[in-house]
């Protein structure tokens, strides 16, 4: 198969055909548009790049839909090209929440922060936060007042994160029928607590985050932090920046799963390197809201 057939092949298969073909099923309440979860027993698959590009969160696999379907199994890449060949005009299942892109141009980041209000108590996120996820009152005051959380569209809540600066780069979204991440927004890391702290609690999601703080009685040692629940290299670089503190303590609060397990241990090879403290403090449930909730 020359070059040119092989770039049309490219074109005409996108990665979420070959997973569906596959028997793979999107999980939609861990996707969003620009990042669709597939899962298929304990394995996941995530599609990136419009349908082009993937990669294993459980592992470094990743690449285009050639070496996708060497990951499911063709042996070498002129198998593969068959795989792919076989998809070509198989249409794959739109996920139910997806919405044609806005056709005007979105405000920057800090503009669009700017824009929405803090909850309060009794506002639609205020709602969702304390009674629905089951965070303590002063808890989502404090994160309210450390300039962390806003009201987001439908009820959601929005948690900033932030570089090493303070400067913003994003926001978890989350509310009782939506999860994802900001437009054109980088995951680096949510920041409850203590910004001096010593003790970083590492966890994957805001309201986690906020939950493990409400569950210890907000330790005035410990810094809470999510990873929005990706790894990006940003994310790791301010983890590693973080390990870099004097007497800095490396806690791994990530979910009790296999998932939780793989960013634990990319927590203590982070240590490690630095030579700082490490533990691994795991919830009972799933996550630590779950925790809090029981």
């Amino acid at each position: 198969m020359n070059k040119r057939a092989i770039e049309e092949l490219r074109e005409k298969v996108g990665c979420a055909a070959l997973l569906e073909k596959d028997g793979w099923k999107v999980d939609l309440k861990e996707s969003t548009r620009r990042a669709i979860k597939f899962r298929r027993d304990s394995n996941i698959i995530i599609v990136i790049h419009q349908g082009r590009g993937w990669f294993d969160p459980l592992s470094p696999a990743k690449g285009d839909v050639f070496s996708l379907a060497e990951h499911l199994g063709a042996n070498g890449f002129v198998e593969a090209c068959g795989r792919v060949a076989d998809v070509v005009g198989f249409v794959p299942s739109a996920p139910t929440w997806q919405h044609p892109a806005r056709p005007k141009a979105l405000a920057s980041i800090v503009e669009r922060w700017r824009h929405r209000v803090r909850p309060r108590p009794g506002s639609p996120a205020w709602r969702y936060l304390t009674c629905e996820r089951r965070l303590p009152v002063d808890v989502v005051k404090q994160a309210a007042v450390s300039d962390l959380l806003r009201e987001g569209p439908q009820g959601s809540m929005w948690a900033a994160h932030s570089d090493s600066a303070g400067e913003l780069t994003g926001w978890e979204e989350r509310g009782p029928e939506w999860r994802g991440f900001a437009t054109d927004g980088s995951k680096e890391l949510f920041r409850f607590g203590s910004e001096d702290a010593e003790r970083i609690c590492i966890t994957e999601a805001a309201i986690d985050a906020m939950s493990l703080a409400a569950i210890e009685i907000t330790r005035s040692d410990t810094l809470y932090v999510s990873t929005g629940g990706g790894w990006s290299p940003a994310t790791d670089g301010a983890i590693r920046g973080l390990a870099k503190r004097p007497n800095a303590w490396l806690v791994a609060a990530t979910d009790n799963n296999r998932q939780g397990d793989i960013y634990a241990d990319r927590v203590r090879v982070i240590a490690a390197d630095a030579s700082a403290r490490y533990d691994r403090l795991r919830p009972c449930a799933g996550d630590w809201n779950e925790d809090l909730g029981a």
